[in-house]
């Protein structure tokens, strides 16, 4: 029998050739594209993305890398999991994935690979009673498969946000005018129930007025962003959330909301420098008005459903990487929809907010997003991004017919935005 030894010349370029095709063929990476073309789940893939934080698996976020795909090491698991949840993928070798953060470290593109090393703690600020509306985080989260816990006025006021990262705001009245719903909905059931419920809890919690309570949830929220919470809100809790703060010691509810008048003179005594976003707006004091300010645009826009359309802003992903993330999606055109508050009022945005989205021909904005203290707040318009009007009692959207929804991706990235890496500001 012949033998071949270890030095001969044949047997060392045998090993050499099966060596090079093991690497070549080796499978390290699990790539989820996120472009337009190639993702069959943009939402679901976002769970992915958590999931992966969950196992202590590393993500590498590829800002405007195929619409802002993500990259992560190579499972069985991973792999099971995006076949079982109808996300694309694509298994990539390590010289593949070394040939992709090359690409995207290129001063010439506007790219960059940002690290998520932590699991966000998230919160959804909503009452456990049944409302006659859906809310689009809690849909989009549910639908995605990441977990959040529901809080509201007791465990605020209780200090529990410390131990959360990432805070949403449901569709909410910080003002306690309980949504300003009187004049159409004042003799609907679970318009008596929701405000007896907010006037119960309120004697419970030590206040006299639901409006004290909710001023004294505000200032938690406030306290929250400030310390390095990240705080997202949509629809009424925007503005009614700032109107709130402006407030602060000023009876601006009519007697059906509290049971006494207004205090006279009460617009002049608003503080915007209490405020997150807005200034200079004005109440609307016409409680039988469906409306809380002139912020919000819903009751004077003239933009057609079939026209309305806003366009994401386009940042420099190596140098504001913190708005780049925010704003990734396979489109830049992204389809409105109304809510309680729509957009928001250009001229009444404060100079240091960053606006990210807007419809620039109606002067209007629909997504923004500032810094306060350690943290940051996002705002953004509109009730739920695939249901251009929905109305109270609507049933709610079924996101396995919107899996790719440029609407819906927003809300998601602001859930993986706390789990970046920090970087230290450029200069």
């Amino acid at each position: 029998m012949m033998t071949i030894s270890t030095t001969d010349p044949f047997k060392i370029f045998l090993t050499s050739i099966l060596l090079i095709f093991s690497l070549v063929g080796k499978a390290d990476y699990l790539l989820i594209p996120m472009d337009e073309e190639s993702q069959t789940n943009h939402l679901k893939a976002y769970g992915i993305a958590f999931l992966s934080l969950e196992k202590t698996q590393e993500v590498e976020w590829l800002l405007n890398y195929r619409g802002g795909s993500f990259l992560m090491a190579y499972t069985d698991i991973f792999k099971a999991e995006c076949q079982i949840r109808n996300v694309s993928f694509e298994v990539i070798s390590d010289s593949k994935a070394a040939a992709i953060r090359k690409q995207i470290s290129s001063p010439a593109v506007n790219m960059e690979v940002v690290k998520l090393e932590k699991v966000p703690k998230i919160a959804v600020y909503s009452p456990k009673s049944k409302l006659p509306w859906d809310d689009a985080v809690t849909l989009v989260l549910t639908y995605a498969e990441i977990p959040y816990d529901l809080i509201y006025d007791t465990e605020v006021l209780a200090d529990v946000l410390p131990l959360y990262d990432w805070l949403h705001l449901h569709h909410e009245d910080f003002t306690g005018q309980y949504g300003k719903f009187y004049a159409s909905f004042r003799n609907a059931p679970w318009y008596i129930q929701q405000k007896k419920e907010a006037e119960d809890l309120a004697k419970e919690l030590g206040y006299d007025k639901v409006s004290d309570q909710k001023l004294a949830v505000a200032k938690k929220i406030k306290e929250f962003t400030v310390g390095g919470g990240f705080l997202f809100a949509m629809c009424s809790a925007t503005d009614s959330y700032d109107i709130s703060l402006s407030a602060a010691g000023v009876d601006i509810c009519e007697p059906m909301f509290d049971g006494d008048p207004s205090e006279p003179n009460y617009q002049n005594k608003l503080d915007y420098t209490k405020t997150l976003a807005f200034k200079d707006f004005k109440l609307v004091q016409n409680p039988m008005q469906y409306e809380f300010s002139n912020i919000d645009v819903t009751q004077t826009r003239k933009v057609k459903a079939e026209s309305d359309f806003f366009t994401l802003f386009e940042f420099s992903a190596k140098w504001d990487v913190v708005p780049t993330m925010l704003c990734q999606n396979h489109t830049r055109i992204v389809k409105g929809f109304m809510g309680q508050t729509t957009a928001f009022k250009k001229q009444l945005i404060k100079s240091d907010v960053l606006i990210m989205g807007e419809l620039k021909s109606a002067r209007e904005a629909r997504y923004i997003h500032g810094e306060l203290g350690k943290g940051t707040w996002t705002f953004y318009g509109g009730h739920d991004p695939e249901d251009y009007q929905h109305r109270v009692g609507d049933p709610k959207t079924e996101l396995d017919l919107y899996p790719n929804s440029p609407g819906y991706r927003l809300i998601l990235n602001n859930i993986l935005f706390p789990a970046a890496k920090k970087k230290k500001q450029k200069t």
